[in-house]
């Protein structure tokens, strides 16, 4: 079922995709297009007329729902600049809950038509393929990927660490998709992602996707993850663990 629902949201994001977007502002930053509530609403459809009995969370339309029982998490459209952009680094985030514990997850990018996909204690794969976080064991042989979020003030601290810890990296990138970013550094991708300002639809898949994927991932503070942090930290165990004793102290939160 969710991938039924990742390819609807596929026709519909790529027959807008690289045209005339009609955009609406939220925020500094922070957009919703004409194509995202198409899609979310789509993706309702399909799920209510399935298991009228879960709740559904999602960005745009029911973004308040508690999950108390069986509950989908979807992100009809992460990555919405970019998109509105014509930057192809977007994707759509599904996952299903149980009391808010990820059982399943897919991260679809539409683009080069890769699905990320975990399901609990069965491992997380790339179309078909078993993925592996990556090995390296520190910040500094690390390519590191960030997203900077709505929080300028949070946006600015994280910031200011890499600035401090540069050139202590291979390189850094700054994704414009949490879910995508998550998404990488479950298959290795990445070696360590970083994110101070994620919502639940952001991060259901990618904390399921780089667990079973052999990761690590924390919330900002290097405690445990759930749906309802509001940051993570992801990646290779190793890299996962120089990067909190690097932060440590610092006032980068």
């Amino acid at each position: 079922m969710a991938r039924l629902c990742a390819r609807e949201g596929e026709r519909i994001l790529m027959a807008a995709f690289g045209g005339s977007q009609d955009v609406r502002v939220k925020g500094r930053g922070n957009v919703v297009t004409a194509a995202d509530l198409a899609s979310e609403q789509a993706i309702h459809e399909i799920l209510a007329a399935e298991y009228p009995d879960h709740s559904v969370l999602s960005e745009e339309t029911s973004a308040s729902v508690e999950g108390e029982g069986w509950m989908w998490v979807v992100d009809p459209l992460d990555g919405t600049h970019n998109f509105a952009r014509g930057i192809p680094f977007f994707c759509i985030n599904i996952a299903l809950c149980y009391r808010e514990e990820p059982l399943l997850g897919l991260t679809f990018e539409p683009v080069r038509g890769e699905e990320f996909w975990a399901h609990k204690g069965e491992g997380a794969f790339v179309n078909g393929e078993r993925i592996e976080v990556s090995q390296v064991e520190s910040v500094g042989a690390s390519l590191l990927a960030v997203g900077l979020g709505y929080d300028d003030r949070r946006a600015g601290r994280l910031l200011a660490l890499l600035h401090e810890l540069w050139p202590g990296m291979q390189s850094i990138r700054i994704t414009g998709s949490a879910a995508l970013g998550l998404a990488y550094a479950a298959c290795g991708r990445f070696d360590l992602f970083v994110h101070h300002v994620l919502f639940p639809w952001d991060s259901a898949a990618g904390i399921l996707l780089v667990r079973e994927a052999g990761g690590a991932i924390s919330d900002r503070d290097g405690g445990p993850v759930s749906i309802r942090s509001e940051g993570a930290i992801a990646g290779a165990p190793g890299a996962h663990a120089d990067f909190l004793r690097l932060a440590a102290g610092r006032p980068w939160r």
